[in-house]
C-alpha cells in the first residue's frame, strides 16, 4: 500500500473514497465535515439522515465508520468517522486509531482501492498534529487490507510537515 501526504482540499480528490471527520449527528458541521457536505450536495445529507433514522438514532459512536454516497464529489463514497476530542486527562489514542482502522475496514468492504483521509481530530477536536499524524500513519501501516493507495489530504503546511515526518519515521 502506498502512503502519501499532500496539501489539498479533500473535496477535490479523485479517489474511490474520502473520509469525513464527521460529528456524531452525521448532519454536517464545520471544518472538513462542512466542506464535504457543501461540496457533495444534498444527497450526502439525505443518506446521512437515513443512517441516523435506521441505524444510529443516538448518533454515530466515536471511532466507528459508515459509508454514504459521495454526491457531487469526484470520489465514489464518503466514509464518515467520528474522532475523539483530545484530552490531557485521558488517553483516547485507541479511539483515534479506531477511526482509521474502521474507515479502512469500510473501504475494504466497499471494494475501494484508493482512500483520502483528513487529519481526523486534529482540528476543532484539538488533537496535537504531531501525535495525530503518528497515530494515523502507524494505524494505516498496520492495517493490511487490499487498498492500493492512502492519501492524507492536509489543509495546512504545518499539518503536511507533521504527516511527512510521521511517514519517514519507522
Amino acid at each position: 500500500m502506498q502512503l502519501t501526504a499532500i496539501r489539498a482540499d479533500i473535496t477535490t480528490l479523485t479517489v474511490d473514497a474520502v473520509v469525513n471527520a464527521a460529528n456524531s449527528s452525521l448532519m454536517g458541521g464545520g471544518g472538513v465535515d462542512g466542506a464535504i457536505h457543501r461540496a457533495g450536495g444534498p444527497e450526502i445529507l439525505r443518506h446521512c439522515q437515513e443512517l441516523r433514522d435506521s441505524r444510529f438514532p443516538d448518533g454515530l459512536p466515536t471511532g466507528q465508520a459508515v459509508a454514504t454516497t459521495a454526491g457531487n464529489l469526484p470520489a465514489r463514497w464518503v466514509i464518515h468517522t467520528v474522532g475523539p476530542v483530545f484530552s490531557k486527562r485521558e488517553d483516547r489514542s485507541a479511539l483515534l486509531a479506531d477511526c482509521y482502522r474502521n474507515s479502512l475496514r469500510v473501504a475494504d468492504e466497499l471494494g475501494a482501492r484508493t482512500v483520502a483521509f483528513p487529519a481526523v481530530s486534529a482540528g476543532i477536536f484539538g488533537w496535537p498534529m504531531d501525535d495525530a499524524a503518528r497515530i494515523a500513519i502507524q494505524t494505516v501501516r498496520d492495517s493490511g487490507g487490499s487498498l492500493a493507495e492512502v492519501t492524507f489530504a492536509l489543509f495546512s503546511g504545518e499539518a503536511l510537515a507533521c504527516f511527512e515526518r510521521a511517514l519517514t519515521d519507522r
